[in-house]
Parts: C-alpha cells; structure tokens; sequence
C-alpha cells in the first residue's frame, strides 16, 4: 500500500501526534493555510518553487517534478498579490502532480474548485503579481513555508486540519506510529459511544492519586503507562 492509500485513513493531526512520539520536529505551516477545495487532502514529496513574480518557476518545477509530487509555492506569505490561478493549476495537473501548497494567496477559485486538483493557500484575491523580481538562489531546490524550509527530502501532507511536513526517510515509521495512534483513538471513541467515560478509560482518578505524591508527573507520563494517545 502507497503513502497515499494509507493517508487516506488518517489525518495530519495522526502524523503531527506520531512526529512527537518519534521525536521529529512537528513543522506545521501556518494555521490559516487551508483547503480551497473542500475536503481537500493531498500527499507527496515537496516540488519547491520560490515565486518571484512570474509563472515560469512553475513551469520549471513541473519540469524537474516526477508525478505524485506537491508543487509547494513560497511567496513569502504575501496577501497583496495572488500568486497561483487556474492555469498554474491546470498544469500542475498535466504534469502529474497531486496537488498545490501556497505561502501566499491564490486566485480564479471558481475555476480552481473546477479543475478539483487540491489547492491550499492563505486565501483569494484577485490581483496577480505587479512586479517580477530577480530570480533568488534555489529558487526551485527549496521553498520556505512560516518557519520551515522544505524540499524535495520532504513529504508535505494536507487535509481539513492544516499543512504538515514530515522527512522523507522517516515516513515509514511515522505512518506505522500515526496508524497505531489512530486506532487506539478509535477504540477510545467506541468505548465512550458505550458509556464508557474516557476519564474512566485512562484511569484518570489513579493519576489525580499518583501526581500528589508526585508533583511532577505529567499526564502525558501516565497515558503511556496505560497505553492512552489523546495527547499524542
């Protein structure tokens, strides 16, 4: 089973919580990164693409990018220009790609949801660029997104929740862990449609007990004595 057969019974919140079990930096892009299309979810390795004021740095991304690639924009997080439209989406498409991460803004929604490729950006406007600037040094080697530089060693996961990147060479064991997180968070799901409290589920009373002869004990402590995952 690929990557993306499996993450499509997961979540980015499955994979953030294994990346903390794992001791992976969480690098989540900013909050207000979010699905244009509806229910959008999207998995592959980061095709980086530092924009600059015009769409060929796209285009040369789609021609260094194998499909099942994420083409991932950085333009600085700018909200005075749209960056992304129908046509650089189109192409993404054509070439193979499985979908568009923007640290910026995009436009022509009403076509973007048309197309159905997923797209997540900082939202709409309708300006594109008005400028076009030097073309920067790995302008398509790397792309910063918040407080992340990323590139083609990453995997960029994406749905409702947010914008997740995660290291190539770690996903295996962060998928195995995210599964088994995401299971144990379903069985804790059943049990309190049940009646069974989840306090009453992580023996929460024996914890209240514990940490007052022990201050410094953490809850997080106590879950991985007794096999809980709602923290991670």
């Amino acid at each position: 089973m690929d990557l993306a057969e499996r993450f499509a019974t997961l979540t980015t919140a499955h994979l953030a919580d294994a990346c903390i079990r794992a001791q992976v930096p969480v690098r989540c892009g900013p909050f207000q990164l979010s699905p244009v299309v509806p229910g959008g979810r999207v998995v592959g390795p980061v095709v980086p693409a530092r924009h600059v004021g015009s769409v060929d740095i796209f285009l040369e991304a789609f021609e260094l990018a194998q499909p099942g690639g994420v083409l991932v924009v950085d333009n600085g997080g700018r909200t005075d220009e749209a960056c992304v439209g129908d046509l650089a989406v189109l192409e993404a498409q054509a070439a193979g790609l499985a979908g568009v991460v923007i640290w910026g803004l995009h436009r022509d929604t009403a076509d973007i949801l048309a197309i159905g490729l997923p797209v997540f950006s900082l939202g709409a406007l309708p300006t594109g660029p008005l400028r076009l600037d030097a073309r920067p040094d790995q302008a398509v080697e790397s792309a910063q997104v918040g407080e992340w530089t990323v590139g083609p060693a990453d995997l960029v996961l994406a749905d409702d929740d947010g914008v997740l990147f995660i290291p190539a060479d770690h996903a295996t064991e962060l998928f195995d862990l995210a599964e088994g997180i995401r299971d144990t968070e379903r069985r804790q799901a059943e049990r309190i449609r049940a009646g069974e409290s989840l306090r009453a589920q992580v023996d929460f009373g024996t914890y209240l007990a514990r940490r007052k002869d022990d201050p410094a004990l953490t809850f997080r402590e106590h879950l991985r004595s007794v096999g809980g995952a709602i923290e991670e």
